[in-house]
């Protein structure tokens, strides 16, 4: 068997703004495993580097990518414990080549076109007005369900923006979700989420930074808004340590994105705890080209889930790859008669 791996750039149709900044582009690295006997069959994966999210953001990154494939071409595994991206990326070829090299990730009836999955509408952070025209365009778009990044501008404004939406569409018109990506205090947030509440609030992703756990208990326990957890998953793969966070925060969600928390692998061993917990969620991109967000979808609908998902990305980016996943109003489908089309790509050899 041999392996090789080749990095790509993706950009922005329009900068994303977060809590954290904003982003022009996102490096990506694709990973693929064929046996030389076909080398034009190969099986596809993404392994999605999150620069300045993930822990596995540092120099050694490419060198373990490196290993992967000379290990496996001499049939060694790799530790890949600390790079949930890789290990996604991986798992994902894995699929790949074991149902032919054909792209297709786990069959169900989405692969044959036959269903669509529910998506969330995302808003990035931006002014005011910017972010009321871009949530004017979701909902003239068909979007159901909003997902507003908060944090970026004054909280005043940002009341008064999501006041502006809730007097136009009723919660059985319009679900609002928030990502606060940690952006609320420990002394601001009960009050922050009191505030919100009165706007018919579905959820809020991650209002405080990760690693405060008692005070994050504190908010789940006593918030009127649903907590989602988020960043405080990432890196976290040990059994026993996912089991003590959620036992010991109880929030009402969890948010899933296997690039950033152990791979599929790990995202499944987080929904089994989760529910017996009684913990809901959702799957989300981290920001995935439409190669690891082909792997995603794939995933979610074995999954068979109903509620929205977070997977609406895969128009973000003015080169991603061409692939048979559409998006149209509030959802997403698997159209078979588009193609695959990778650009050229520098793979290491």
């Amino acid at each position: 068997m041999k392996a090789a791996y080749a990095p790509y750039r993706l950009n922005f149709i329009t900068p994303g703004g977060t809590s954290r900044g904003v982003m022009n582009y996102k490096d990506t690295y694709f990973i693929k495993i064929w046996n030389e006997d076909y080398p034009e069959l190969f099986g596809l994966g993404e392994c999605p580097l999150f620069k300045g999210l993930s822990i596995e953001d540092d120099d050694t990154y490419e060198p373990k990518l490196n290993e992967l494939c000379r290990n496996i071409e001499n049939n060694i595994p790799t530790d890949l414990s600390a790079y949930s991206s890789i290990k996604f990326g991986l798992e994902s070829a894995i699929y790949d080549y074991t149902n032919g090299c054909r792209r297709i990730y786990f069959h169900s009836d989405f692969t044959k076109g036959n269903c669509r999955i529910p998506i969330n509408g995302l808003v990035w952070m931006g002014t005011k007005e910017q972010m009321l025209m871009r949530i004017d365009e979701k909902i003239k778009s068909g979007f159901k369900t909003l997902k507003l990044k908060i944090g970026a501008i004054d909280f005043s404004s940002e009341l008064e923006m999501i006041d502006y939406i809730r007097c136009k569409f009723s919660p059985e018109q319009l679900e609002i979700r928030l990502d606060a990506n940690g952006g609320f205090s420990i002394d601001n947030a009960m009050d922050r989420l009191t505030k919100l509440s009165l706007l018919d609030i579905h959820s809020i992703e991650q209002p405080i930074m990760a690693g405060q756990w008692n005070e994050m208990s504190y908010l789940c326990s006593n918030s009127p808004i649903p907590i989602a957890l988020d960043e405080e998953l990432i890196g976290i793969t040990d059994l026993l340590v996912m089991n003590e966070l959620l036992k010991t925060i109880s929030p009402q969600y969890i948010i899933l994105k296997p690039s950033l928390m152990g791979g599929l692998s790990g995202a499944e061993e987080w929904l089994k705890m989760a529910a017996q917990y009684n913990i809901g969620g959702w799957i989300t991109s981290a920001l995935e080209s439409n190669v690891g967000l082909n792997t995603l979808a794939q995933w979610v609908a074995i999954l068979q889930v109903k509620i929205p998902q977070g997977l609406g990305t895969g128009n973000l980016y003015s080169n991603n790859i061409n692939s048979p996943l559409e998006q149209k109003e509030d959802y997403i489908f698997h159209n078979v008669n588009n193609k695959w089309a990778l650009p050229d790509l520098n793979w290491s050899e």
